[in-house]
């Protein structure tokens, strides 16, 4: 080779090494075009039987799956996914958790092979700018995600990544950071948060599980005015849950399952409608209200 054709070809390896940036960076991203912007969703998940049970909440799961446009992928946060910092799923197979105990041998029997996404994992990754945000490979889906999802896509044929709740962070920290996510319901990406708005275990009225939309007073008064709040698109209100009184007080004790409904509430833009399903009390201390936002 004489020393001209040698200098020619040095000096195509750093557009080649440029030109793969760039395919990389585009098979990361194509499966997310941009597309009709997808709903969001919060599902009051309740108990874990929900998954194998047939009731009128699996119903209101299944009619949302069928109502709204088929997700390219799906990111979940789900109440029983704390962590110290904000970590999301990376795995190209997610595997099933069943992180509950007491239940029949059928609940953990069941298993939702849906794949992982680490495309989604990256995008997710990329757009969050509040933190940095951790990929894992360990944790896979918990109940709070596969329990309900099996029902709107019971062919597990989307992909399902989860993103944790970093139990250090406060209310607003995590309405703020859940706007960022907004790019991706353009992309064809299904948003749902997984928790109930009510969530009280330790006030649980056990001989009045079978009693229809049953809940005690202060359970009523908290489940009115967050449904309101939610209506008027007054989330400040809800944000600052903890001043909100003793009926709130009782709602959540804990905040891990309330919080993704503020996940969900801060993807909402002005033209989107608001739909409440699934709104009845279980056992008291428990609401299953969903939420379809656009």
């Amino acid at each position: 080779m004489d020393r001209k054709h040698f200098i020619k070809t040095l000096a195509l390896f750093p557009l080649a090494s440029t030109a793969m940036k760039i395919n990389e960076l585009s098979s990361i991203t194509a499966p997310f075009g941009n597309s009709e912007k997808m709903p969001v969703l919060f599902l009051g998940h309740g108990s874990p039987m929900n998954a194998i049970e047939e009731n009128e909440f699996v119903t209101g799961f299944r009619t949302i799956g069928k109502d709204i446009q088929k997700p390219n992928a799906i990111l979940c946060i789900s109440a029983h996914w704390e962590t110290r910092g904000t970590f999301v799923t990376a795995m190209d197979h997610p595997r099933t958790i069943h992180d509950f105990g007491g239940f029949p041998q059928a609940l953990f029997d069941v298993q939702y092979p849906a794949p992982g996404s680490k495309d989604l994992a990256n995008e997710t990754k990329s757009i969050i700018k509040k933190t940095t945000v951790g990929l894992d490979e360990k944790w896979g889906l918990d109940h709070g995600a596969w329990s309900v999802i099996k029902h709107l896509y019971p062919n597990a044929d989307i992909p399902v990544i989860q993103m944790s709740i970093d139990y250090t962070q406060p209310a607003q920290y995590h309405y703020d950071l859940a706007k960022e996510l907004s790019s991706l319901r353009k992309k064809g990406v299904l948003i749902i948060g997984s928790g109930n708005m009510v969530h009280n275990l330790g006030k649980i009225a056990w001989d009045k599980m079978n009693t229809d939309n049953y809940a005690f007073d202060w359970a009523i008064e908290a489940s009115t005015k967050m449904k309101k709040y939610i209506l008027d698109n007054n989330h400040q209100q809800l944000i600052n849950f903890k001043s909100q009184g003793t009926a709130f007080d009782l709602a959540i004790p804990s905040p891990e399952h309330y919080l993704p409904l503020l996940y969900t509430l801060a993807l909402k833009s002005n033209n989107d409608h608001i739909t409440l399903f699934n709104d009845k009390a279980v056992a008291g201390s428990l609401t299953m209200t969903s939420v379809k936002i656009g």
